[in-house]
């Protein structure tokens, strides 16, 4: 698993912000597990490739559920999970956010893995011998043995051609054989809780139960078990927006509930060759976005109107959108750009676009616009009109005909020196 950390920006080296969210690449081979474990921090996740079956905690209940791609999901910080890879044959990448505004502040997330040996150090690990024993009731060698046979790292192989691993001698057993093993190590009385779905609370012996005693879920309706919610797959959605030029599709908390409980929203965008998301700002989050694939160019605008970043980005790089901050995104001319984003509020965003048809320059045209332009108001309104697509805009060479359209590169440039030489963007 690979992080990008939130912290800070080349925008403000200045003023380090720290930005309570972290982006995640989890990538696993066919028939390997992600070791059961709890955070610190929230996720969202998100399979870009392959299928993956998700066992959590939830409301003191293993529910299990098997993603496939572009299935959106939760899982909530306190609560212990695991992830494994169902495919055969087939790599599993998964992109999640890591919302770390729970955490324990020590800069980053922290995991405490449940199962583990000696790589990774299981939490139960740190007990006093005795004390885990008890708890337990096995013996002292049972419980070292327990302990110290996982060496692997926290992605295991559960095939034994691989590995005669612990979980692949769990999964090889009799479904009885897993029942009465796991009756005979775990025995630890558990509490009946309650609470909001919120509480972070799980059970460590339904979790290892549940998993090892129940490895055949063919006749489960998409691989799911217990209550809980489902996920959201975000191709199956219609776009938000379309045109001949791409589309968008954001999904927040009306669209997926559980997103409200860590205010993060998601989109995704998809844009064909040459063609640009409109400058446009976010009035209500930052975001976070990562290339899916293609390649191209992604602006950022100072308050001062100067350039901030104008960086080439390609498939996998990450990108970060300060919030109020103007930017574009535009496609490479060699093939479509699609990219995936997470952003910091779960509401409806609402993007202010700056230009193009129903743009901010449309709404506010008046005697009032035209004097801040010190152009005449037809003037000013003969520039605006001339790019009739909204949102998502054509590239140059893509863009039908239109003489009585076109515009004089001096004549943009005066626009915008006009506001003032603290906010000219800069011309050759």
């Amino acid at each position: 698993m690979r992080v990008v950390r939130g912290l800070g920006s080349r925008l403000m080296m200045k003023n380090p912000v720290h930005i309570p969210m972290h982006i995640g690449f989890i990538t696993m081979e066919p028939r390997s597990l992600f070791i059961p474990q709890y955070l610190d921090s929230s996720l969202i996740l998100f399979i870009r490739r392959g299928e993956a079956r998700v066992g959590h905690i939830y409301k003191d209940e293993l529910v299990e559920r098997t993603l496939r791609m572009g299935d959106i999901y939760r899982i909530a910080a306190g609560y212990a999970f695991y992830l494994v890879n169902t495919a055969e044959g087939q790599r599993l990448h998964i992109i999640c956010s890591i919302d770390t505004s729970h955490s324990l502040g020590w800069n980053t997330f922290q995991s405490f893995f449940i199962a583990g040996g000696i790589y990774p150090t299981s939490v139960l690990s740190g007990f006093d011998s005795l004390t885990m024993s008890t708890a337990l009731n096995v013996s002292e060698g049972e419980l070292q043995d327990m302990l110290t046979r996982q060496r692997q790292g926290p992605i295991v192989f559960l095939s034994d051609t691989h590995s005669p691993s612990v979980w692949s001698k769990f999964l090889h057993m009799e479904q009885h054989q897993k029942l009465a093993h796991m009756k005979r190590i775990v025995h630890v009385k558990e509490k009946d809780i309650e609470g909001d779905e919120e509480q972070p609370t799980w059970s460590f012996r339904k979790l290892l139960v549940s998993f090892f005693g129940r490895t055949d879920r063919r006749g489960d309706k998409r691989g799911k078990t217990g209550k809980g919610p489902d996920a959201c797959n975000i191709y199956d959605r219609n776009p938000d927006f379309k045109n001949d030029y791409g589309w968008s599709i954001a999904l927040d908390e009306d669209d997926y509930p559980p997103l409200k409980h860590d205010d993060i929203g998601v989109y995704l965008v998809n844009l064909t060759a040459g063609s640009m998301m409109a400058p446009h700002i976010n009035p209500r989050a930052a975001e976070y976005g990562i290339v899916l694939r293609g390649a191209g160019a992604i602006q950022i605008v100072y308050p001062n109107g100067s350039l901030a970043m104008n960086a080439k980005v390609n498939e996998g790089d990450v990108f970060w959108i300060p919030q109020y901050f103007p930017f574009c995104q535009i496609a490479s001319r060699t093939g479509p750009f699609e990219f995936l984003g997470f952003t910091t509020s779960a509401r409806n965003n609402r993007p202010q676009f700056l230009v193009g048809a129903g743009s901010l320059l449309h709404k506010m045209i008046g005697p009032e616009f035209a004097a801040a332009f010190g152009l005449s108001e037809d003037r000013l309104r003969e520039i605006i009109d001339a790019q009739r697509e909204s949102k998502i805009l054509p590239s140059a060479t893509v863009a039908p005909p239109d003489e009585a359209g076109k515009l004089d590169k001096l004549e943009m440039a005066e626009v915008v020196r006009s506001i003032g030489n603290d906010m000219v963007i800069g011309f050759d």
